[in-house]
């Protein structure tokens, strides 16, 4: 194995960027680097981070060439993949995407409703920025996306940058498969062969088995009818207690189609009531987020910086990591390990939109992926996602027309808004909040 690859993480500042590295850094006889770099318009963020990760790479991997910038040449050079996951606006735009509307009983949550579709506009424009310059400084190199909204990323890139090597990928389904490992007795996920189907954040589980074959969707089924995805002693939800509810919670999307395991995610469009009736607007996800991750994250990232003790660092590999190694190892060294992937459907779903980009599984190698197919899907999931992924394309026509009444139209046709009355109020305010990040509608 004599290659080695070049890596620019795009959202270096990112809380995640220490597992990325973290995976990277344990997985080099499987997918050797000779160089990480960082990039990120937030100079004094991506620093605190940059000097940490420095650290742990020097201790570890030596021989890996390390640097950070954010100049967009230097960045993107020499480089064979990008690993993308930016939040445009950050933590502040995040709590207005919440907070909006819940002001008018509306779900407040970062990439489903009008806080996805708030924050998809904002998305759009530097996600394209990205592949541009990956395109102009790498023509070769792979673009693997977790920057979110994913569902309006994916087909924003589609409409835009259709002949791009963008790879858009979610890891709510593999964090959902690591639970279910551990609730069956497993020590990985990758035990498991899933067969799984539906749109970013929105899709079902239809068959899980061993690697042997063996059924495993009966035991699953009985334990979800019961607790949902909550682990026995689940440490995410104790920490967050949003994630427990959220986890608890499956067992009530369940129960609309005992068939399948649904996405944690389909909770906010099937039981939008209860989301809001929960939802405490002085106090919404993106305050958890900060008062946890973030900030253990940083105070992690600056006491490292003080005391220089990796062996002691409390940084970990998370899922996230895991699967964006998975699938860059893939590509590399052409592994044709099979993975759930968004894609332009072309009839991998029969009877669904043969342009829609939906979250299927695929063989993934050196030419990229190879899809699935799934065959024809039930009324009751159709219709769903027929309405969600009429959303997500009158987002990315408004932000290309820059049509206020497109943008309208989404917002009325989400499952999450119950009317076109509070669509055109959430709407507004929406607008006189993203100035600064919007095209300007008309």
């Amino acid at each position: 194995m004599n290659k080695s690859f070049s890596i620019c993480i795009a959202g270096g500042g990112s809380t995640y960027t220490p597992g990325i590295v973290l995976m990277l850094l344990d997985r080099l006889e499987q997918f050797p680097l000779r160089q990480i770099k960082f990039y990120d318009d937030d100079k004094e963020r991506q620093e605190v981070i940059a000097l940490a990760c420095d650290l742990l790479i020097k201790e570890k991997a030596p021989h890996i060439k390390f640097s950070y910038t954010t100049d967009p040449k230097e960045a993107f050079s020499d480089i064979d993949f990008v690993m993308a996951h930016i939040r445009v606006g950050k933590f502040k735009m995040r709590s207005l995407d919440e907070r909006i509307p819940l002001k008018y009983g509306v779900v407040g949550q970062e990439t489903c409703g009008p806080g996805g579709i708030a924050y998809g506009m904002r998305s759009i424009g530097p996600m394209i920025e990205l592949i541009d310059y990956m395109e102009e400084y790498s023509p070769n190199a792979w673009m693997l996306n977790y920057s979110n909204p994913a569902a309006i990323v994916a087909e924003a890139t589609r409409r835009l940058k259709p002949n791009s090597k963008i790879i858009n990928i979610c890891d709510m389904p593999v964090s959902i498969e690591s639970r279910m490992a551990e609730i069956l007795g497993l020590e990985s996920r990758k035990e498991l062969d899933v067969r799984y189907y539906g749109l970013n954040h929105f899709g079902w589980f239809t068959d899980i088995k061993t690697q042997a074959g063996e059924d495993l969707m009966p035991r699953l089924k009985e334990y979800v009818k019961e607790h949902g995805y909550l682990l026995q002693d689940d440490q995410k939800a104790k920490e967050e207690h949003s994630w427990g509810e959220t986890y608890l919670a499956a067992k009530d999307t369940y129960l609309l189609d005992p068939e399948t395991l649904p996405n944690t995610y389909l909770q906010y469009y099937l039981y939008p009531d209860a989301i809001v009736k929960h939802s405490d607007i002085n106090y919404t996800r993106t305050d958890e987020v900060i008062n946890h991750r973030e900030k253990q994250v940083f105070e992690e990232a600056r006491k490292l910086i003080e005391t220089k003790d990796v062996a002691n660092s409390k940084f970990h590999i998370g899922h996230h990591a895991d699967f964006i190694v998975d699938l860059a190892r893939a590509i590399g060294f052409n592994t044709k390990e099979r993975m759930l992937l968004i894609v332009e459907n072309q009839g991998a779903i029969e009877n669904f939109d043969s342009d829609a980009m939906v979250e299927i599984p695929c063989l993934v190698g050196n030419e990229g992926f190879e899809k699935l197919s799934i065959g024809s899907i039930p009324r009751f999931q159709k219709g769903m996602m027929e309405q969600q992924i009429a959303v997500e394309k009158l987002v990315v026509e408004a932000w290309i027309d820059q049509s206020y009444h497109k943008l309208w139209q989404a917002l009325t046709m989400s499952k999450t808004v119950p009317s076109a009355t509070v669509a055109k109020q959430i709407l507004d305010d929406l607008i006189a909040a993203n100035q600064e990040y919007w095209p300007q509608l008309k």
